[in-house]
């Protein structure tokens, strides 16, 4: 179907609304529109024709104008209790700076009400300078339109996601690894950093299966849609629709999360004990190797590494790292200086005022690349002790993610 056709047939086009529901309330919370039209028994989506840049501009715009002023029509009566969720091809909107898609929604939705609409932008997808799109979208949004980032992901710039400030950012599940979700997969655990710090709500997309559900739920998401939950419909649909069925989900991902927590909590605590006593029975010095590679012996069950360092993050230890099925000392490493890492110092203070180990969050360590875990313990009144933790220990433990 050629794009003249649809032009055509302007009002053969249908507006589909896809139900999105929130985590914390477990109600429909807002609709996100679809344009499609049918044809010899095909269904095609219009946004596939506003985006195909082999077509002139000025049809494509006609065509999505067209989707977003019949999507507003009826979605009026609906405004006051559920966000609209509109198009918006970033494009389409700078051939004339967004005046004519901005006059659509002056016209058509109440000024009060505007704070209910959110264009749904794949910033990924601008071909202009991107300042030039940040100036009418900063406009747009003083009148309380908001802004959803599109297919957010590996293709995703963080520079233009601050200059637009977004209020949702949209992930597509079926372009993750759900092998690698969470702390293993960067490009997602840095979306999910970067919503926090700015502010913005998670929503995955696309979810098909209760699996994806759990996971989404399980790594911060707000929002969600998805024919798991509900499929795209041309009739309003009750807020409370799936709130009982999707609350008892919820109420289950809890309780298998809890569990795995407890199991997690507890394996952290086995851990950082038994590295303490064993420090304890060695009683470690920076200036005595031998005595840091009976240390080594006695950790080489959970580390694949270890040094110390003074309050100020000064190396005053060699490394010694297990390698090639031996402990190596690193007498290169004295005199380094860690305290440019994040958290090392407040660490630091934390360790000498609370008396007691830290265990770090999940990351990548800078010389193997393998996913670890540092345990951190004052040994003396000036001296702390760094051990990271194998990633075979901490699989077979489940203390990865």
């Amino acid at each position: 179907m050629n794009v003249l056709d649809i032009l055509d047939r302007l009002d053969d086009i249908e507006i589909e609304f896809e139900p999105i529901y929130s985590a914390d309330e477990h109600v429909l919370v807002a609709y996100e529109v679809i344009g499609q039209i049918a044809n010899e028994g095909k269904s095609y989506k219009i946004v596939d024709y506003t985006y195909d840049e082999s077509i002139p501009a000025d049809l494509r715009i006609e065509i999505e104008h067209y989707v977003v002023e019949k999507a507003i029509k009826l979605a009026t009566d609906q405004l006051r209790e559920v966000n609209l969720l509109l198009p918006c091809n970033p494009n389409l909107l700078m051939e004339d700076f967004g005046d004519s898609y901005f006059q659509i929604l002056k016209n058509l939705v109440e000024e009060s009400l505007l704070p209910h609409i959110y264009l749904v932008i794949p910033e990924h997808k601008y071909k202009g300078e991107f300042e030039q799109l940040q100036h009418p979208i900063r406009y747009i949004k003083t009148y309380g339109v908001k802004i959803a980032l599109d297919n957010i992901g590996s293709e995703s710039k963080l520079d233009q996601i601050l200059m637009l400030e977004p209020a949702i950012l949209k992930i597509n599940v079926t372009q993750l690894n759900y092998n690698n979700w969470g702390a293993q997969n960067h490009v997602f655990k840095t979306i999910q950093s970067l919503a926090v710090k700015i502010g913005a709500t998670l929503m995955f997309d696309h979810i098909q299966t209760d699996y994806q559900l759990h996971h989404a739920w399980k790594n911060g998401a707000r929002y969600f849609k998805g024919p798991y939950l509900q499929k795209p419909t041309k009739e309003y649909i009750p807020r409370d629709t799936l709130k009982e069925k999707f609350r008892s989900e919820c109420q289950h991902f809890i309780s298998a999360e809890k569990k795995q927590l407890e199991i997690k909590y507890e394996e952290m605590k086995k851990l950082q004990k038994m590295i303490a006593t064993i420090v304890e029975m060695i009683k470690p010095s920076s200036c005595d190797v031998e005595n840091l590679l009976q240390l080594a012996k006695k950790l080489e069950a959970y580390a694949f590494r270890f040094y110390i360092c003074n309050e100020e993050g000064f190396q005053t230890s060699p490394n010694i790292m297990f390698k090639n099925g031996v402990w190596n000392v690193q007498e290169s490493a004295i005199g380094k200086n860690w305290s440019w890492r994040p958290y090392f110092l407040f660490n630091i203070i934390k360790m000498r005022n609370d008396e007691k180990g830290e265990l770090s969050a999940i990351y990548s360590d800078i010389e193997t690349g393998e996913l670890t875990r540092t345990y951190s313990m004052a040994i003396s009144d000036k001296e702390y002790l760094f051990v990271d933790i194998t990633y075979d220990y901490l699989y077979e433990h489940n203390l990865v993610n």
